[in-house]
């Protein structure tokens, strides 16, 4: 529409273009334009601002009715007066005390520093801290020199997680690490070409237990003992590895104390950042204490409740000790009876009050296979050509009543026997022996045809119970036709003897195992009068011989073993005193580098004799080399021993061998290679000896 007006909405008078406001001066010479400053760039339209005096009154402000206060006075302000009892808080005061610049420095490898710039509070499980950190972390793994910045970075994110967990289990929960990861440490002016990772520990303040709270504990009637089995109280550092160490030795307090359903739950811990303590809480029901009722097996057919109760070390009426329980399992199974067995507590009578209540022991068992074939073929210069096998039913007579038939051929030695062994008979670890055999055996020494019978009570330590006291009595009946080489060297024909002996033994063992000792000692004594009857002559004399080994660990991996041991034959001339009952020495049990029973008197032919009185000693270091994960030693040895016709040791004939050895620790026990030198040998006593056994020399 013509002539229209203009509509509202739109400006009735048109911008101005780009090209209006860039005056040509500014295209011409920009720079001299641009430092011209901006206040007559404004432009057309755009109202400048006056400055404003200091004095320049206020204007009103449109719809202020209440008026200005030009002419109000105010009182002037009284100074205050200082307040002694005023104390200003001291909000750093606690605040860990960190100085980067003078952090210590552990440097784990190549690639991982950690730091400690914390000096104060002082970081006091520093330490074992670094070890199980450096035993977990990642970084620590890439040691090859093959990294870059992008492998560290991924496995420093891991780390630093581990690290704030490890100081959580320290008891510090407000901890900080600051990771870092250059080529280069601050100072440097060139960087290395490897990458490192750099965590500096800011452990903080460390946290203390708040409230502990052990559930119905004090219901028990020794609530008090308890309590002090758990050695953790209000106000002691917080520490994951304590709580759950002493909520083990709760556990077994209540075990040990007659508790046999006793039930402890997951530890709970409320950590208060404000209080900078830890509320703990272990639910504990201690569900009543019991003694020992019964034994009951579940074949009675096959190991008795009688018998069970005769081989576990409680009575009725004894507390309960669920040491005692897990041991009763034990015996069972070192029956070899049995493929798999369990032992569980069965309430019989509640608590009532102070008196403790009755538990029955339920004994479950699966029998095992009973009937044992074995055998072995070997060869050893000292015995020859050997090959032995026996058959064996171990419970043919319940309960553990077990019948062996064993036999051996060799070049050397031939052998068989019946014998008849009662475990746990009369008591635990208790075992009666019948044993008869008729044998051949034919030694440097002596060439004797025997035929025997042997009777054992012994009570033994096993390599599942190892006792400090263990001890042998019996008696012994043979008849023996042996060839005897004695007299001025003249050669003799072929002599029986009849023997008839009682003996006893007793061995005190301090030892850390019997198959590797590292610690401790031994001492065995041994002591048997026999009498003999040879050629219408009767003779009586006393045999007798002690051993002892002592060993020690030195470092941490050396343990020096020694060992000392004497013996001799009183009350009777040589010629009493049937050759295979005498004393020789040498061999790999005795003085290495020798052979078997080739050291002692010796007639005309270079035969060995035997003595009555012999002496040995040994000492050997078993060095662990780390070779195979630890399982090798090396072992080197020397070895000294004599034998004597008289019944008192003759210095003057002295035999010594040392050598070198090898063990290797299986788990069963070491295996034994010694290979031994004679110092001072004989015309006929070999360059060398090799030894090969299982478990330690001694």
């Amino acid at each position: 529409m013509a002539g229209a007006p203009p509509i509202a909405a739109q400006d009735s008078e048109v911008p101005p273009s780009l090209e209006d406001l860039i005056p040509d001066s500014a295209v011409e010479n920009p720079d001299e334009w641009a430092r011209q400053g901006t206040d007559d760039a404004a432009g057309p339209g755009v109202d400048t601002v006056p400055d404003l005096d200091a004095e320049t009154p206020i204007a009103e402000i449109p719809g202020m009715s209440v008026a200005w206060p030009e002419n109000v006075e105010l009182e002037p302000l009284q100074p205050l007066e200082p307040e002694d009892d005023i104390e200003f808080a001291q909000l750093l005061e606690d605040a860990p005390q960190v100085a980067f610049d003078e952090a210590e420095i552990e440097e784990l490898s190549e690639t991982l520093v950690l730091g400690f710039p914390q000096q104060e509070p002082p970081f006091s499980q520093r330490g074992d801290f670094v070890d199980r950190f450096e035993a977990l972390s990642t970084v620590e793994e890439l040691n090859d020199g093959d990294e870059n910045v992008a492998q560290l970075a991924a496995r420093a994110r891991e780390d630093e997680e581990l690290l704030t967990n490890l100081l959580r289990v320290y008891g510090y929960y407000d901890g900080e690490i600051v990771r870092t990861i250059a080529t280069r440490d601050a100072g440097e002016d060139t960087a290395d070409q490897r990458p490192r990772v750099r965590f500096d520990v800011i452990p903080g303040a460390r946290y203390t237990y708040g409230s502990i709270d052990l559930g119905q504990l004090d219901t028990a009637v020794d609530a008090a003992s308890l309590r002090d089995s758990f050695n953790i109280q209000v106000g002691d550092y917080l520490q994951s590895d304590t709580i759950m160490a002493e909520r083990f030795n709760l556990d077994r307090a209540l075990g040990e104390s007659g508790y046999a359903f006793a039930e402890i739950d997951e530890p709970e811990l409320l950590i208060d950042h404000e209080r900078v303590e830890g509320d703990l809480t272990i639910p504990v029901r201690p569900n009543g204490k019991y003694v020992f009722g019964q034994v009951f097996s579940s074949d009675e057919a096959f190991l008795s409740s009688r018998h069970l109760e005769r081989i576990a070390r409680f009575e009725s009426g004894d507390i309960y000790r669920r040491s005692l329980e897990f041991d009763l399992r034990r015996a069972v199974t070192a029956t070899g009876l049995v493929s798999a067995v369990g032992v569980e507590a069965r309430e019989i009578r509640p608590p009532q009050g102070d008196e403790p209540g009755v538990v029955a022991m339920d004994v479950t068992m699966e029998r095992a296979k009973l009937r044992t074939i074995a055998g072995a073929i070997g060869y050893g210069s000292e015995e020859g050509i050997r090959v032995q096998a026996s058959w064996e039913h171990r419970n043919l007579f319940p309960p553990e009543g077990a019948l062996r038939l064993r036999g051996i051929l060799g070049t050397r030695e031939q052998l068989a026997g019946i014998t008849f062994r009662k475990n746990n008979f009369g008591g635990r670890d208790k075992v009666l022996t019948v044993d008869a055999y008729a044998s051949s055996i034919d030694t440097v020494a002596y060439d004797a045809r025997t035929v025997a019978l042997t009777g054992t009570y012994e009570r033994t330590s096993t390599l599942l119970f190892q006792k400090p006291l263990a001890w042998g009595i019996g008696a012994e009946v043979l008849a023996t036709d042996e060839r005897n080489r004695i007299v001025e060297g003249v050669e003799r024909p072929r002599q029986t003897y009849f023997v008839g002996a009682l003996f006893g033994r007793a061995t005190l063992d301090t030892s850390d195992s019997l198959l590797d000792p590292t610690r401790g000692f031994r001492v065995t004594g041994f002591l048997a009068p026999e009498t003999s009857r040879t050629q219408g002559v009767q003779y009586y004399y006393l045999r007798n011989r002690v051993d002892a080994a002592y060993y020690q660990t030195v470092g941490n991996r050396t343990v020096i073993a020694a060992r000392a041991a004497f013996a001799s034959i009183q009350g009777a001339e040589l010629v009493g005193i049937a050759p295979s009952r005498r004393l020789y020495a040498g061999g790999g049990g005795s003085v290495r580098g020798y052979g078997y029973q080739a050291i002692g008197p010796k007639n005309d032919f270079m035969e060995a004799t035997g003595g009555r009185s012999l002496v040995e000693a040994s000492i050997e270091a078993r060095i662990g080399t780390g070779l195979l994960d630890g399982a090798v030693s090396a072992v080197p040895f020397f070895d000294l021993g004599s034998v004597s016709t008289s019944t008192t040791p003759d210095f003057g004939e002295i035999k010594m061998g040392a050598g070198l050895g090898v063990r290797y620790t299986t788990g069963f026990g070491p295996i034994r290679l010694d290979v031994g030198f004679p110092l001072n040998p004989e015309p006929e006593d070999s360059a060398v000896g090799v030894y090969i056994s299982l478990g330690q020399a001694f």
